[in-house]
């Protein structure tokens, strides 16, 4: 699945994040950089971050951006191929062969094994989309998968193609734009590396998270969005199970505007803790540290 592709749809990496940024997605110049190149190159891009960086809301955005349809393959442990790549109808499999029976008629394995009983899972559906417009495919957190099913994406990430022994292999007239997450669970093996451009996303600066907040939360006030983007920027300093991501952060600030809270305050941050705090060693770490933090009383000055 590689090569360079011959009509890109971005010009550079700036004009990839004027689109993002068109389509509610803002990106730093290294991931956007790794967008367009992954695209320009026509390969899978391998994004691993911290839980909640916006790695799933990228290939979202990009979807979006190119007015694509996204395919999600949501990976879990036991994910089988059946449930990613294709699989056969055996319902319908099993009414052919009755219907056959009671016309006194035998089917053949290649009757039953055929087109007409093929059913897309993700990925098969990605490399068989006939649209105008290529697919965004979303392997997400695929550190949650097994080794084994690593194997089987071997090679479709290497050729654009999923080969079914009943039938013939599948290869995509336009091959779909992969997006690969891991939140680094566990470590991917080479070989899937190999065949994968990669970039690592960090948690935003305090001043683009703000951003961010305030366009999810139009109605908040600006002290506020900036002083939260600031504190949770300190919280993830901290050893936490879970560091809160954007997606907590905008939860905190909807909880806060919602209480009508223009400046954000000790007893504040202690009401709605749990908005970011997502267990009770990580509520008491964070209680803890709060004179650490910075002192919540000027946190919005």
């Amino acid at each position: 699945m590689s090569g360079v592709v011959t009509d890109p749809p971005f010009t550079d990496p700036a004009d990839v994040a004027r689109r993002l940024d068109e389509a509610d997605y803002l990106v730093d110049e290294g991931t956007s950089t790794a967008l367009f190149l992954a695209m320009a190159l026509g390969r899978p891009l391998l994004l691993e971050g911290e839980p909640g960086v916006g790695k799933t809301a990228a290939a979202k955005a990009m979807a979006a951006a190119l007015d694509s349809p996204l395919i999600r393959l949501q990976c879990y442990e036991g994910l089988t191929a059946g449930e990613a790549l294709y699989e056969w109808n055996h319902q319908r499999q099993l009414l052919a062969i009755r219907l056959a029976e009671s016309r006194h008629e035998k089917l053949a394995e290649a009757d039953l094994f055929s087109e007409e009983f093929l059913q897309e899972r993700p990925i098969l559906r990605a490399v068989r989309h006939s649209g105008p417009v290529a697919p965004v495919l979303l392997i997400d957190e695929i550190d949650r998968s097994d080794e084994e099913f690593e194997a089987l994406l071997l090679e479709f990430l290497g050729e654009a193609a999923v080969t079914v022994p009943e039938l013939r292999t599948f290869e995509a007239a336009r091959p779909p734009f992969v997006v690969l997450t891991s939140n680094r669970s566990r470590e991917l093996h080479d070989a899937l590396r190999r065949r994968c451009l990669y970039h690592w996303i960090d948690f935003p600066a305090a001043e683009r998270a703000a951003e961010i907040v305030r366009r999810r939360v139009p109605h908040a006030r600006t002290p506020l969005i900036a002083s939260a983007a600031q504190f949770v920027g300190r919280v993830r300093r901290l050893e936490l199970e879970k560091p809160p991501g954007m997606a907590e952060t905008i939860d905190w600030v909807s909880a806060l505007s919602v209480l009508k809270t223009s400046e954000l305050l000790r007893a504040d941050i202690l009401s709605t803790l749990g908005a970011i705090a997502k267990s009770p060693d990580d509520r008491d770490t964070i209680t803890d540290a709060l004179d650490e933090l910075g002192h919540p009383e000027s946190a919005s000055a």
